[in-house]
């Protein structure tokens, strides 16, 4: 452990020090090597003469990176003089605590210390239904949310250590788990949006602002208001007749904005809504979405969140953010880490969209960004594997232009750990038969994972890739992994434990079909065998899933997974029963076998270099699963 003896006027920095020693290993004393620390207007400088240390910074943020900087470059030298010059002034995190899993508030603590010395100063916790409302006792309820309390111990937190901690709700649509009780009944347009219009609605809007800002420091807030695609379909149709979609989303903008102001806050929203209504197909990324100049001009001064992590075209993201500034001034870009992909994190398409957007946002002027790190269909993916890009972030904020090495150095200093280690989670889904980069989201890891041996309806797709030993292999890699990062073993011992039942169970239902259609019962009683390892197999996956889940998160949403497992789990049962069945002359024939297998389709064309990506309930069956 390092003696530093910080030298500065500045009292309000030992706050955090204190918070980031562990991190950091070094301990504050008199005795200490002499870090001068000067507060003043400029870019960060960071020096050492090798008989003492300097640092120049101007926002807090940027004191707790340059730390970092100068304890890694003491590590390996004792003079060196590096000047970094931030590129945005908010660079940050939005983390998603609304789909199952809920961070519990020393896993939000462990974020906010990695985001200090990485430099990144805000934080967002997007909570569709998972904080508390006194008012209405069903909201979030069961659900994990976070009680004032937890709120303002973290925004005190985040506080010493430069951060904001923006509140970030929804306030139209994604309100589904929050709109499915019998208190909503009358603010319901559909069924995961509000009824516009509806002095009730306005009511239990502004109770939710107030519980939302309340803890935290900032005036800042995010209100929502993404991918309303039904808006106005529902309950508002049926009272109001049909009304053109502009005007009701305006209207119901200026309503809620009336609140903002009420209790002085600076509201931002996502745009998409503005110009999937100016889009002949409904979609976002339209380039010939035209927003009328009437409705511009009725759009309120709202600060717009362009969010946006699909495209690899730089060129893109300029004309975008163009088409922003021309409907309100300085908006913010939302990337993306691409924690949702499945159950392993995408970093090839994360990194790409990345590189892209963050470039465009330096050439266009761009000054607040932030990375959402979402967990759709049951947040599967343990949300700290975001930690590459979020270097990559981290990088883009201080730096004009960022090579690989840069971004890999800085990790291995940030984070303790390999970066090329953490790399090996990507192949879990970019397999033989995925694009370089799985541009096209496919994911394997997820499918095979979950999909019924019997049924196997993505066994045609993966027809002739020799996944087993692809998935063998990553197996091994993951194992080397786990013993040379510590503080990720958890971590890489689940992924590792995930490839393993992978490289049994990806090509076990081709296996069962072919041994049923060359009517091979020698050969089906070894894969009866090979189901009852998986068997085995597939619960030390789960506990191991479990232990990461309960170490990261609150217990609520864990039963949606536990489900997941239990149902793969009892279909090997079944398999097991069926197969023997057939072996031992009782039944004389397998009809889930005897189907022709087809390639899985839709709704939507597969392209090239994918095998596919869906969700759970299209994963497991055929049927309706509800």
């Amino acid at each position: 452990m390092l003696k530093l003896n910080i030298i500065t006027k500045d009292e309000a920095i030992f706050d955090g020090i204190e918070l980031l020693m562990d991190d950091l290993q070094i301990e504050v004393c008199l005795e200490g090597y002499p870090i001068e620390v000067t507060k003043n207007a400029g870019p960060i400088v960071v020096r050492n003469n090798g008989e003492k240390g300097e640092i120049h910074f101007e926002e807090p943020i940027h004191f707790f990176r340059a730390l970092g900087l100068w304890l890694e470059n003491y590590q390996i030298k004792r003079e060196f003089d590096i000047t970094e010059t931030p590129q945005f002034t908010m660079s940050g995190v939005m983390l998603d605590a609304s789909r199952n899993a809920v961070l519990h508030t020393n896993s939000v603590k462990t974020l906010l210390r990695k985001m200090a010395i990485m430099g990144l100063n805000v934080l967002m916790l997007y909570t569709e239904d998972t904080y508390e409302v006194k008012e209405y006792p069903y909201f979030g309820y069961m659900r994990g949310r976070y009680t004032e309390k937890e709120l303002r111990e973290l925004d005190l937190y985040a506080d010493k250590l430069g951060i904001e901690m923006i509140p970030c709700i929804q306030t139209l649509a994604h309100l589904k788990e929050a709109l499915k009780w019998n208190y909503a009944m009358n603010i319901r347009d559909t069924d995961d949006i509000l009824l516009v219009g509806e002095p009730k609605t306005y009511e239990f809007i502004e109770n939710m602002i107030v519980a939302a800002s309340k803890p935290f420091k900032t005036k800042r807030i995010h209100i929502g208001m993404d991918e309303a695609f039904n808006l106005g379909l529902g309950n508002y149709l049926r009272k109001n007749g049909f009304e053109e979609r502009f005007q009701i989303m305006n209207k119901h903008l200026q309503a809620v904005l009336k609140i903002t102001e009420k209790h002085r806050l600076k509201p931002m929203i996502w745009s998409d809504m503005y110009f999937r209504l100016g889009s002949k197909t409904g979609a976002y990324y339209d380039l010939n979405a035209h927003i009328p100049e009437n409705v511009i001009q009725e759009i309120p001064n709202v600060q717009l969140v362009y969010w946006d992590y699909y495209h690899t075209d730089e060129q893109f993201y300029e004309t975008f953010i163009e088409k922003h500034k021309q409907i309100g001034p300085k908006p913010v870009f939302a990337g993306g880490v691409w924690t949702w992909n499945g159950i392993s994190p995408n970093y090839g398409k994360a990194m790409a969209t990345t590189e892209a957007a963050l470039t465009a946002c330096k050439k266009t002027g761009v000054q607040e960004v932030f990375a959402t790190m979402w967990g759709d269909n049951g947040a599967e993916t343990p949300l700290f594997t975001a930690l590459p890009v979020l270097q990559q972030f981290a990088e883009h904020t201080y730096h004009k232009t960022v090579s690989d090495e840069q971004i890999v150095e800085r990790f291995a200093f940030c984070h303790q750990s390999d970066m090329a280690d953490f790399m090996e989670l990507n192949k879990l889904d970019e397999t033989p038969g995925v694009s370089q980069n799985n541009l096209h989201e496919s994911n394997p890891s997820k499918l095979l994972l979950w999909q019924d041996v019997l049924i196997g309806l993505y066994d045609e797709n993966i027809r002739g890739l020799s996944l087993n030993k692809h998935y063998q292999a990553v197996a091994e890699k993951l194992q080397q992994a786990k013993h040379k990062n510590n503080e990720w073993k958890p971590l890489f011992s689940f992924y590792e434990q995930l490839a393993h039942v992978l490289s049994l169970k990806a090509e076990l239902g081709l296996q069962i079909k072919a041994a049923y259609d060359d009517n091979d019962k020698n050969k089906m009683s070894e894969l009866v065998e090979t189901v009852e390892q998986l068997k085995r197999e597939v619960e030390s996956l789960r506990k191991s899933h479990q232990n990461i889940w309960f170490s990261y998160n609150k217990p609520f949403g864990w039963e949606i997974l536990d489900i997941r497992y239990g149902g793969v789990l009892t279909r090997l049962i079944t398999t097991a029963d069926r197969l023997n069945q057939w072996v031992n002359g009782e039944i004389s024939q397998i009809e889930e076998l005897a189907e022709e297998r087809l390639p899985f389709e839709g709704p939507y064309p597969m392209p090239d270099g994918t095998i596919g990506r869906n969700v759970y309930h299209r994963i497991v069956t055929a049927g309706n699963l509800s």
